[in-house]
């Protein structure tokens, strides 16, 4: 059981970088080539695929080949489905804090 509290925790590191939210909620379900991620990124190449490539390494995006391009797409789309639910609950946190705020500045 620890070495899935470890796996765990490794993919939550990957996940701790706004950037790599960003590339994960972009890809969602397709795949997507690196110059479509930089286009929508606006990030250099080189960040761009500094980030895959950790991504890559700790199994949560697969890369293929096509001609010169490098397309990149999710390993499970349950990544995506557990992304989601984070966001949701972080959504719900901050509408709850603005309840607050509203009610103390009222």
């Amino acid at each position: 059981m620890k070495e899935l509290y470890k796996l765990h925790a490794e993919m939550c590191k990957v996940f701790s970088n706004p950037t790599r939210l960003e590339i994960l909620n972009l890809l969602g379900n397709r795949k997507m080539s690196v110059t479509e991620l930089i286009n929508k990124t606006k990030l250099s190449q080189a960040n761009i695929s500094q980030h895959l490539s950790i991504m890559k390494s700790k199994g949560i995006v697969s890369s293929e080949r096509d001609g010169k391009n490098i397309f990149y797409k999710l390993t499970n789309v349950r990544i995506i489905k557990a992304f989601d639910i984070i966001r949701e609950v972080l959504s719900e946190r901050l509408e709850k804090n603005r309840s607050i705020l509203a009610e103390v500045k009222a």
